[in-house]
């Protein structure tokens, strides 16, 4: 086997949220692991603390006696490590393959879709744990109150199967849910249908249950050809959710079939989540978990970072910050904070990629309608080329262009940003939106060091 104890693999690119879990779960499963990344940051330095050899910079000679060689989805195939490595024919494994053979090494229950994967694969993890399997899991952020993003346990393997650059293409999943499929990696998939064919193809590879959100279009058109998903939605399917309520303390519902009814109690707020959580449960309970672990790990989940998390006061604003940059994620977020009571709302959003914004920027003209004011930043490119130049003001010349939408500014610097919110009316609640580096002025404006 690929990664039995004491095999040696080397990842380039290995601070990343995704290639750092990885880094985590091997270790843990006894290989003797080493990386390197371009910069240095938190999260290469908790690898080196605990042992693991990683580079700041890059290097042919780094991984010269490694067994195997990985890489993050976004290192170019003439890297010079994976250059070196080619010359000295190391086994070299992409991502996609990977999962596919940690796939082999423990059943997969996996979660998928275009936005929660996160939040879901995290409130899965604590049911899992809560049931007793002792669960490995891998995904793109810490699971708050049982560890880091990835970890080795005796199995299942609770996995975040993520669409970009085609990662989910080789995984046979032993279960899936399925939350929604929207555009998003247009870079990659071109067209929405290709989007919805990845997820589809994806669907019909697992091997046992899928759940599904069924009030989603995407997911509904994505599952299509798969006659025995299992479907949970807010008014119709296999399971319904009932008695829904959102407040700023958090959710509940109960799940309901034809012969059973599931309480549920989220500490987390917003509709998003109670779906999230739905999907969740039905699987759980489909692979046989006991409806008591489904509930208690539930109720456990205290939220995922960067997911309507608050993170302190601006002022007499409660400040919130969150990883939602897709049109159908923003109006989540901003729903969840209208729900939660909050009555003056101040959105302030950094456009992610040169190449979605492109492709998505009318998209976005109804997404901020539960917001009463609207700042835009520049986008954060994430090393893309940007040949015509293209900047966040296309996302606010969107909005603007709506009539029902808030008033809209467009401020291209983070400087920028506080002196459009110093002279705006006072808010309640201040959302920082994105996937690039906004989380910074969420955290200079509550104070904390960045």
């Amino acid at each position: 086997m690929t990664f039995e104890p004491g095999s040696r693999v080397h990842i380039v690119g290995v601070g990343g949220s995704g290639m750092s879990g990885v880094a985590r779960l091997l270790h843990e499963r006894g290989c003797l692991v080493s990386g390197s990344d371009a910069a240095n940051s938190p999260s290469l330095e908790a690898l080196a603390a605990l042992g693991m050899a990683v580079h700041v910079g890059h290097d042919g000679s780094y991984g010269r006696d490694a067994d195997v060689v990985l890489w993050s989805p976004a290192v170019p195939e003439d890297h010079v490590e994976l250059t070196a490595a080619r010359v000295r024919g190391v086994t070299m494994i992409p991502r996609a393959r990977l999962l596919a053979l940690l796939g082999r090494m423990q059943p997969v229950l996996g979660i998928t879709g275009t936005h929660g994967k996160t939040t879901a694969t995290s409130m899965l993890a604590h049911v899992a744990t809560a049931a007793g399997r002792d669960p490995s899991w891998l995904l793109g952020a810490e699971v708050r109150g049982l560890g880091p993003n990835g970890h080795w346990g005796s199995g299942p393997l609770v996995l975040e199967v993520d669409e970009s650059y085609g990662t989910l293409g080789e995984l046979e999943p032993a279960a899936l849910g399925l939350l929604n499929v929207q555009a998003d990696h247009l870079d990659y998939y071109q067209t929405l249908g290709a989007v919805e064919d990845a997820f589809n193809h994806l669907v019909r590879r697992t091997r046992g249950p899928v759940v599904v959100w069924i009030d989603d279009p995407g997911a509904q058109r994505a599952t299509r050809t798969r006659a025995d998903v299992i479907t949970v939605g807010s008014a119709s399917g296999a399971w319904r959710v009932a008695d829904e309520v959102v407040d700023r303390q958090g959710s509940r519902f109960s799940l309901v079939s034809e012969d059973q009814i599931v309480p549920v109690r989220l500490r987390v707020t917003g509709h998003h989540t109670v779906a999230d959580a739905s999907v969740v449960a039905v699987l759980a309970l489909t692979v046989g978990m006991a409806i008591d672990a489904v509930i208690t790990g539930l109720e456990a989940f205290a939220g995922a970072p960067r997911r309507f998390e608050l993170r302190g006061t601006w002022r007499t604003s409660d400040v919130f910050d969150d990883y939602a940059h897709l049109p159908a994620e923003i109006e989540a977020t901003l729903a969840a904070a209208r729900a939660s009571g909050y009555r003056r709302i101040v959105a302030i959003f950094q456009p992610h990629r040169v190449t979605r914004t492109s492709v998505l920027a009318a998209t976005f003209a109804g997404a901020f309608d539960d917001a009463d004011e609207v700042i835009v930043t520049d986008l954060y490119s994430a090393g893309e080329p940007n040949p015509t130049g293209i900047t966040g003001e296309v996302v606010a010349r969107a909005v603007l262009s709506d009539a029902d939408s808030p008033p809209c500014h467009y401020a291209a610097t983070f400087a920028d940003v506080l002196t459009v919110l110093e002279r705006l009316a006072p808010p309640d609640a201040v959302v920082i939106l994105g996937a690039g580096d906004i989380t910074q002025l969420a955290a200079q404006l509550v104070g904390e060091a960045t």
